[in-house]
Parts: structure tokens; C-alpha cells; sequence
């Protein structure tokens, strides 16, 4: 990569480092490439503009994308909560971060999982050269802190419909500080513990999904379960809404995983591709099984197996080849597809845990998989695009078709520091999240009360999202009306409403 300097043109290295070679230039800069005071010499415009869209693409993801695939998706009497969740993780996450989140994740080391407490607020520091890529600190702050945001949202998925919104308010800031710095730091930080070790994870398979999955899957095991009528049957309450979340989450992707080389690159093009390949692959794949098995085409389903694809490739993105891409899709929309379907309603230790978005599935089961894939088939010249280290990074399957000694041993080596993390990853949210629960227990409870868990909304936020009645029922006797859609009315009569 070349890049002019006043008068000079200097080589860039794949990771943006400056070489020796230089030749001197003898024409002038356009105006809009003259460096200023704005745009210091080491800023790439192009780059910037990039990460700044990529971050803004990862954050509509959440905010409007989460928002209202989970308001759609549950029961109606929770639909403004369930909304509401994850507006407040993303306003608070975001006010945390530049506090202390952001150093503690990828400031200066305190131990090889955590780094020192500091703010990322300051004018100095903001504008300073991020500590990788051809940008400032400021882009960099944003684009990290979307990924932070999407996390804790992803954890609330495991406990609607029951969680105290207060003690939600606290859990927030409380596992970020706790958990998330520690998983981000370690394994994405330059100088963290799993990072220096040689693990791969291209956009956050581990610090984020396998994080959130197993996270949630914990705090829905410490806050307890829904009404047994509410998890006899949840209806969603308005499935379209639920697609146009599910879109805006699929199409934000881009922004996920096409961010992460730091540079509008052609890995970030191969990162982005591989991304919706995979994706697309693994919808069908579960559509396919739910239609042999249950001869039902579900669109919920569809939307599950998506995000499975999405999730299992984020790990690998950018350092597998398309039909690597291919093969993962097949993969995560049918080991979750069965997990989810046949072990987990045949395990009552599973199934004593009422995970509402079923977060272990789609996260943590589908997190491990990319995981391993990605020490699978990762590729050594692909990832020294994306590192810009030779030989460090090298799945297993590469390693034995180059066929020496070295390379095997490289292969076996990346597989294990892949399971390495995702043990490490696993344990630190279990204990962690156990914490921060009896924690948060200790100053108000962390579920709702029954009566209030009758109501809903109403109880918790004084407000409905919709001005109609029921919670999606159908009348029963009326499979061939023009009104086949009417809810139910209660048989109590006078106007009441009977909450199933």
C-alpha cells in the first residue's frame, strides 16, 4: 500500500506499519488530501469513512434493529419492555464506555485480561492515531462500542418477559465492567492474554455471541422463569415487525464483520461477502429441516436459522474461503437447528432454564461452532491479510494440505488455542454473571412479582405499545371467517380480557 507524505511516498505494510522504501513525488496533493491540522498526516480519509459507517451499520443492528425484532417477536403485554430493554443497554453501555470501558478493553495492560481504568473523553486523546488502523481514537471508541452495546442486548433476549427493569438498570453497567472488558481485552487487545497466544476471532464469535449466549443463558437461570402460561405459549405479536429486525440485524452485518480489518480493504470485501454467503445458507438449510421434520415452512424459524449463519461466521470472516463459508452455513443452521429442536426439549436440565429468545442456541452453541470452524479452516495467507504476521495463524485442514511438519503442528496449535478460548470465555461468564445476579439481588429483586408478570407492560412502564386487547389469540371456531384473525375474548364478559 502506498501513501503520500508531502513530497514523499511511503510503503504501508498490510497492518499500516511504516516500511523503509520511499520515492520521492513531485506533483501536488488536490486540495482535500493536503494534510491540516483536521487531517493529520497518518489519516486515511477513505479508511475513516468506512469505520464510521461500519460502526453506524452495527449499531442500527440495535437501535432500531433489536428494538423491534424483540418487540415483535414476544407477547404483546411485553412488548414495550422487551423494546425498552435494549434501548437502555445501548444509552447506558455507550455513557460507560467512554467513561471506562473503552481503556479497560483496550488501554494499557493491568493484567493480561484487563486493562487499567481511564476515560476516553478528552480532546488529546480522542484525536490521537487509534492504536491500530489509519484513524483516531474517537472513530475507534465508536465503532467498539457498538459491538459492546449489541452484546448486553443480546443477553436481555434470555430474560424477557420477567425481568425486574430495575434490576436490569444495574446488571447493565455491571457485567460490562466485569465481563465484557475482561473478554474484549483478553482476546482483542493487542497486548491480551488469548490475543498474544494466537487466537482468531475476526469480529467477535467469542467477546460477543459465545459471551452473550452463555451470559444470558446464566442470568435467565439466576432471575428464574416466565408465568408457566407465558411459556406454555408466547405468541409473537406482530411477525413482520420481527422480519423488519431481523433485516435490519442481517443487512447491518455488513457494518459487523466488514468493519473489523480497521480499512476499506479487500478483506473487508471478502469478510463481507463470506458473511452473507453464510448467512443465507443457513436459513435455508433450517427451513429445510423444519419442513422434513415438521412439514411446516416457519418464517420464525428462517429468522433463527439467519442468525445462526451470522454468528457462526463472525469468528472466521475475513480468513476462510467462500465455500468454507458455505460449509459453515450448512453447519450452524443444523447442529442449533437440532440442539435447539430435539436435545434441548428432550433435556429437562435445559429446559428448567427459560431462555425466550433461546440465546444458547443461537449464540453460544453457534458462537462455539464458528469457533472451532474457524481453527478448522482458516487460512494462512488470509490471515496475514487480516494480521499481517506470517505462520502465527493457520487452521488445521490448511495445515495438512500443506503437508509438513511445521504446518501440522501449526494447525493442531490453532485448534487448541481455540478451545482454549472458548473454555476461557464460558467460565469467565458464569462466574461473572453469577456475580453480578447476586449482586443485583442483594438491592432489588431481579424478577418481576406474579401480578405484575400478569400484566406487563401496564405494571412496568405505565404504558402498552398497542391500543387493542387479547395477546393474539384467534377465535377458535372461526377457521374460514373473514375475521379468522380476531383475538379471543375473555369469557368472563364485561369488557375483561383473559391473559393466557
Amino acid at each position: 500500500m502506498l501513501i503520500c507524505y508531502g513530497d514523499t511516498i511511503q510503503h504501508l505494510d498490510p497492518i499500516h506499519k511504516l516500511a523503509d522504501m520511499s520515492v520521492t513525488y513531485n506533483g501536488t496533493f488536490p486540495s482535500n488530501l493536503i494534510p491540516g491540522d483536521a487531517s493529520p498526516e497518518w489519516l486515511n480519509k477513505g479508511d475513516n469513512a468506512w469505520q464510521l459507517i461500519a460502526a453506524t451499520l452495527v449499531g442500527m443492528q440495535s437501535v432500531p434493529g433489536l428494538i423491534i425484532l424483540y418487540g415483535g417477536a414476544v407477547k404483546k403485554k411485553w412488548a414495550v419492555n422487551s423494546a425498552f430493554m435494549a434501548l437502555y443497554a445501548f444509552a447506558m453501555v455507550l455513557v460507560c464506555w467512554v467513561l471506562w470501558g473503552y481503556r479497560l478493553s483496550f488501554g494499557d495492560q493491568l493484567i493480561p485480561i484487563w486493562g487499567k481504568v481511564n476515560a476516553s473523553v478528552g480532546q488529546k486523546y480522542l484525536l490521537e492515531r487509534a492504536f491500530l488502523g489509519l484513524f483516531p481514537n474517537a472513530t475507534m471508541v465508536f465503532f467498539q462500542f457498538v459491538f459492546a452495546a449489541i452484546t448486553l442486548i443480546l443477553i436481555a433476549g434470555a430474560v424477557l418477559g420477567r425481568m425486574n427493569f430495575y434490576a436490569w438498570m444495574l446488571f447493565v453497567p455491571l457485567w460490562l465492567t466485569f465481563s465484557y472488558t475482561v473478554g474484549a481485552f483478553t482476546i482483542w487487545s493487542t497486548t491480551g492474554w488469548l490475543a498474544t497466544m494466537g487466537i482468531i476471532d475476526y469480529s467477535g464469535g467469542y467477546v460477543i455471541h459465545l459471551s452473550s449466549g452463555v451470559a444470558g443463558f446464566t442470568a435467565a437461570y439466576w432471575v428464574g422463569p416466565r408465568l408457566t402460561k407465558d411459556r406454555e405459549r408466547f405468541p409473537p405479536n406482530n411477525i413482520i415487525l420481527m422480519l423488519a429486525g431481523a433485516g435490519l440485524l442481517w443487512m447491518g452485518w455488513t457494518g459487523f464483520n466488514g468493519g473489523d480489518p480497521y480499512a476499506a480493504s479487500a478483506d473487508a470485501s471478502l469478510a463481507v461477502l463470506n458473511t452473507h454467503v453464510c448467512a443465507a445458507t443457513s436459513l435455508l438449510t433450517w427451513l429445510i429441516l423444519d419442513v422434513a421434520f415438521f412439514k411446516k415452512a416457519s418464517v420464525i424459524g428462517a429468522v433463527q436459522g439467519m442468525i445462526t449463519g451470522l454468528v457462526c461466521i463472525t469468528p472466521a470472516a475475513g480468513v476462510v474461503q467462500g465455500y468454507s463459508a458455505i460449509i459453515m452455513g450448512m453447519l450452524s443452521g443444523s447442529i442449533p437447528w437440532f440442539t435447539m429442536m430435539v436435545v434441548h426439549k428432550k433435556s429437562e436440565l435445559l429446559q428448567k432454564v427459560d431462555d425466550t429468545m433461546a440465546v444458547l442456541h443461537t449464540h453460544a452453541i453457534a458462537g462455539t461452532l464458528g469457533g472451532l470452524l474457524t481453527g478448522l479452516f482458516s487460512e494462512p495467507h488470509l490471515c496475514y491479510l487480516f494480521y499481517g504476521v506470517e505462520n502465527k495463524y493457520m487452521g488445521f485442514l490448511p495445515g495438512l494440505r500443506h503437508g509438513t511438519k511445521q504446518s501440522v503442528h501449526y494447525g493442531v496449535r490453532q485448534m487448541g488455542v481455540q478451545i482454549l478460548g472458548i473454555l476461557f470465555v464460558i467460565v469467565v461468564n458464569i462466574v461473572m454473571t453469577s456475580l453480578v445476579c447476586l449482586f443485583v439481588q442483594l438491592i432489588v429483586p431481579l424478577r418481576m412479582s406474579d401480578e405484575d408478570m400478569e400484566i406487563g407492560d401496564e405494571a412496568a412502564h405505565g404504558e402498552e405499545a398497542y391500543a387493542i386487547w387479547g395477546q393474539g389469540e384467534r377465535l377458535e371456531n372461526s377457521r374460514y371467517s373473514n375475521y379468522n384473525d380476531i383475538e379471543v375474548p375473555s369469557k368472563a364478559g364485561g369488557g375483561s380480557v383473559e391473559l393466557t
